[in-house]
């Protein structure tokens, strides 16, 4: 395992941040991970010649989702509490956040990336928010979907809990773009459009296309995380759930 759980460096002479998931294959978005995030957006976010932040991952998939051990009652507020504030800071990014996504991309995993702006995927990608099955829900995608995809389309994936394939992602407004080699496609975005205007001017567009998507978001991320913690939480199928994810057998319900 390598000491960090993320790589992080420059390109384009500092204009693009390039951060890569790195604990493959799963790419839990654990604590850890959470962290090396947060660590790596605050020290470079601020920097004048960033236009962009490329993320991506190593391995055959992006994320596998968020750490099933720390969604349990004892861990999970400060789990939640430490994810929220990844993808707020994300959603604050001043500069566009382009995603590169191969193989799975599930629950806490599409989280973060539905948190970024503009989403390249490889042909064949699953994107889902499976947590209904285990019995929780997503509390960030709950709020991030429905600003991406609206209503319709984000309750189906929400209610349902089925993947969904990067095709059907691109056709709902979820992926901007399907390619061969999502990173090269999101790089070569990069270089036809945003290395070349001035860092400034584009940090006001990115403020602009984000405003009252910021305000909404970080009000209803409160709301869904005090449900989750002092509602969900509180049910014998929520707990009952995550037990049997981890004890890998099925969910005995009692619909309570």
């Amino acid at each position: 395992m390598s000491e960090s759980p993320l790589k992080v460096w420059l390109e384009k002479d500092g204009a693009l941040l390039r951060l890569r998931l790195a604990r493959p294959k799963a790419n839990i978005v654990d604590a850890a991970m959470i962290a090396a995030l947060q660590a790596a957006l605050t020290e470079h976010l601020p920097s004048a010649k960033l236009r962009a932040v490329l993320l991506d991952a190593e391995g055959p998939h992006f994320s596998f989702g968020a750490s099933v051990e720390e969604h349990m009652p004892e861990s999970c507020a400060a789990m939640l509490q430490s994810l929220h504030a990844l993808v707020i800071q994300m959603l604050e990014s001043p500069v566009p956040v382009l995603v590169a996504v191969r193989g799975q991309c599930l629950g806490g995993g599409l989280e973060v990336v539905a948190a970024g702006n503009l989403i390249f995927a490889a042909p064949g990608a699953m994107l889902g928010q499976p947590e209904i099955k285990i019995g929780v829900f997503a509390p960030a995608a709950s709020c991030l979907l429905p600003e991406r995809i609206g209503k319709t389309a984000s309750e189906d994936l929400l209610f349902s809990g089925r993947s969904i394939t990067a095709e059907e992602g691109f056709r709902i407004g979820l992926v901007t773009a399907v390619a061969e080699d999502p990173e090269q496609a999101a790089v070569a975005y990069f270089d036809e459009h945003l290395a070349g205007l001035s860092a400034s001017s584009l940090r006001f567009a990115v403020r602009a296309a984000r405003i009252g998507v910021l305000e909404r978001t970080k009000t209803k991320i409160a709301a869904v995380e005090k449900l989750y913690l002092e509602e969900l939480m509180a049910t014998h199928d929520a707990v009952e759930g995550l037990n049997a994810f981890l004890g890998k057998r099925p969910a005995a319900w009692q619909d309570r």
